[in-house]
């Protein structure tokens, strides 16, 4: 399971740091694909791929996402030296950004979807990584310090440049980072802190400029808020939530990036709701129950009040924690802690809209390879 980490530096600590790290990453090297071309052919050959983070056997899987099956792409899997805690796949599929105890890596995406190590990643820890829609702005969720890090994608080179560390204060509860998303409209961007509840930035994404707002506070010692998922309008926030009260809590975005919690929520999901996502037609959402090892489905009505759909929840591995859509929208794939498998992948049933039906599986490394999250391409 994922777990957090300290860190702390200050800009002359992150140069002396940066460089010890990227001379001593040579060993995280793997060979492109000289037949293939390079680039960001991850994006320039429009096949849609997902990446996997294993914690256990401190490496990271690539498959290619086929018609009901998933193929390993070369060199797969590709040794770190760490345990990665959080990956996340640039909008243009070019880079692959993989944290870990105490640092970004990143790594270029080639046309066969293999993974070559870039020597310009940053010596910080997160906890979780997202990428901004246009791919300017990468955060970080710092591991225990209440600071949301931010860094200036280098279009060329995928490189990093730290722009600023915004602090949010800690209400009540226990902050435990668990997930950073922006919102897919770019002006929010949100954090799940488990059970120091959730908190609300304001970005501009022409200056990077973010701003906290508000903070989002939950009622119970036992409540953790684990992950987030957001409609495309960018006007709902869906968290998966487990413990007392727990499944999903669904809420709506105002102005400013209030939030609001919707009549029914939190909607009854399994035991242990860690993960959640939407399809690409904004209609099903889908949550991981890690304890129970499935996945509840639900239509969104108006409201948007959820559904569970006939046959959910859907049975996955063990200690199922991130969920993932390919491109496409014709799979939902899922990563699953304990294996059993470390990997599934389902289609949506023709029948009963919003379904799931296992169409893959794979083992991401030795099984179980410990698994974190998963991160699909766009």
């Amino acid at each position: 399971m994922r777990q957090g980490r300290h860190r702390s530096w200050s800009l002359s600590a992150f140069v002396f740091a940066a460089s010890a790290v990227l001379i001593g990453c040579s060993n995280f090297f793997v060979p492109p694909d000289n037949s293939g071309g390079g680039g960001g052919g991850g994006g320039g050959t429009g096949t849609a791929r997902v990446y996997v983070a294993n914690a256990t056997t401190m490496t990271v899987s690539g498959f290619t996402i086929g018609t009901n099956k998933l193929t390993a792409v070369p060199n797969s899997p590709v040794s770190l030296g760490f345990a990665p805690t959080s990956l996340v796949v640039s909008p243009n599929n070019s880079f692959l950004y993989v944290a870990g105890p105490s640092s970004i890596n990143v790594y270029k995406v080639n046309s066969d979807g293999s993974l070559t190590a870039a020597q310009n990643g940053v010596a910080i820890t997160v906890r979780s990584l997202d990428v901004s829609p246009d791919g300017k702005w990468l955060f970080g969720l710092d591991g225990l310090q209440q600071v949301l890090d931010e860094f200036q994608i280098d279009a060329t080179s995928g490189g990093l440049t730290p722009v600023a560390n915004v602090t949010y204060d800690a209400l009540t509860g226990t902050v435990s980072p668990q997930m950073v998303k922006v919102s897919p409209t770019g002006n929010y961007v949100f954090a799940a802190l488990g059970n120091g509840g959730d908190r609300v930035f304001t970005l501009n994404t022409a200056t990077g400029t973010t701003t906290y707002v508000q903070g989002l506070q939950l009622n119970s010692a036992n409540t953790n808020d684990n992950a987030l998922a957001i409609d495309s309008t960018g006007s709902t926030l869906y968290i998966a939530r487990s413990g007392t009260n727990g499944g999903v809590a669904v809420y709506t975005i105002g102005s400013g990036g209030t939030l609001t919690s919707i009549a029914g929520s939190p909607f009854a999901t399994g035991a242990g709701a860690f993960s959640v996502v939407l399809d690409k037609t904004g209609k099903y959402l889908y949550v991981g129950n890690r304890t129970d090892g499935n996945i509840s489905a639900y239509t969104i009505g108006t409201g948007p009040a959820l559904t569970a759909i006939t046959g959910s929840p859907f049975d996955s591995g063990d200690f199922v924690n991130t969920l993932g859509i390919d491109p496409g929208g014709t799979y939902l794939l899922a990563g699953a802690n304990q294996g059993n498998p470390d990997l599934s992948m389902y289609t949506f049933d023709a029948t009963t809209p919003g379904k799931l039906n296992l169409a893959a599986s794979a083992a991401t490394d030795t099984d179980p390879a410990g698994v974190v999250e998963i991160a699909v391409t766009h």
